[in-house]
């Protein structure tokens, strides 16, 4: 391989196209001739434009990758030896912009974004699962033209379908040849006879839909709950975003939760911890017996399993019940002198 592109924009070798467009981006402002007068700048920006020219290329990278060499000096008319003028942002646009060396063919409408939605719940709720109904505000597929964005579909006659438009213009740096989405029909390659006026050919508008979201037992606090092609519609009829559902789980006044375990703390007499006996324990859905040995310490903790909170993984966790011996503020005469007795 007779040089390393990917050594020269610095990057690993399965490195994305976003990876490529940042390095390139960084190391054509360090070593711009305009900017950096240093020996050996010019030649080393040549490197740069060379590498980021083939490597930005899928066809040209994979015979690189391939075969180890790549015809470095067809690159739609960059000329590397006028290099007059800084604009990093005009090279960098022909370079990656919506086409030229980095281009590609017909523009997709674009894709509906991802929305994001919280919604609090207590623990009772998350233990046993429920539904909440949520309103957003949002874009929808249009009614009036069923998010096409018009009537009478016909092939743009600018671009003749493709979408995107060739041009050519000097710079700086030399002629470029770039392509970029045809302004007609907004790189789609269609347009329409007659435009919809409801959502002026966006295929899409403002509104607020309600929608039912069904939270499982178990969920934790701060868990995302992605709920696809319910977040905002896309352009003519393209796919809708995702939307994601942040659950907040409320803190109990009762249960403290760690993980899909619960802690809680029971009041026991002073009778029951010194013979021995039975307590209820009221747990997030029903109620337990808990059973207290003789002799029981103040804050000896029990385990009771299984009735913790359910797994989202299956099965529960497990209740821990720290009992606390309750003093009697009063005592009758009886009482106190059979305490002075235990002595």
């Amino acid at each position: 391989m007779s040089k390393d592109y990917y050594k020269i924009l610095g990057i690993e070798k399965n490195a994305s196209h976003d990876d490529i467009k940042k390095a390139y981006k960084n190391l054509a402002k360090k070593f711009h001739p305009d900017l950096n007068k240093d020996a050996g700048a010019t030649e080393k920006f040549k490197e740069i434009n060379e590498a980021a020219a083939i490597l930005g290329d899928e066809q040209k990278r994979q015979h690189y990758d391939q075969y180890g060499t790549a015809e470095a000096q067809d690159m739609n008319g960059f000329d590397f030896r006028d290099f007059g003028g800084f604009d990093i942002d005009s090279l960098f646009e022909n370079f990656f912009g919506g086409g030229g060396m980095f281009g590609g063919g017909r523009r997709r409408a674009n894709k509906g974004h991802d929305l994001a939605v919280e919604v609090e719940i207590s623990l009772e709720e998350a233990a046993a699962g429920v539904k909440k109904t949520i309103t957003i505000n949002t874009l929808v597929p249009c009614e009036e033209c069923d998010g096409k964005g018009g009537k009478g579909l016909e092939t743009c006659s600018d671009c003749g379908g493709k979408g995107m438009v060739r041009s050519t213009k000097r710079t700086p740096f030399g002629i470029f040849s770039t392509t970029g989405p045809c302004a007609t029909c907004r790189g789609s390659g269609q347009t329409f006879d007659s435009i919809c006026d409801e959502c002026e050919g966006q295929g899409r508008v403002s509104d607020r839909k309600s929608i039912e979201v069904k939270i499982p037992a178990g969920v934790h606090h701060g868990m995302r709950l992605r709920l696809q092609g319910q977040g905002e519609a896309g352009e003519h009829g393209s796919g809708s975003g995702d939307l994601f559902v942040i659950v907040h789980v409320r803190e109990s006044a009762k249960f403290k939760r760690e993980g899909d375990d619960l802690f809680m703390s029971q009041p026991i007499n002073f009778k029951t911890a010194c013979l021995g006996g039975t307590v209820d324990v009221m747990t997030l859905d029903t109620t337990s017996e808990l059973k207290i040995p003789a002799g029981t310490d103040d804050l000896t903790e029990f385990r009771l399993k299984g009735k913790g909170m359910p797994s989202l993984e299956g099965g529960h966790g497990d209740l821990y019940v720290k009992v606390f011996i309750e003093v009697p503020k009063k005592l009758s005469k009886q009482q106190k002198e059979m305490l002075e007795g235990l002595e």
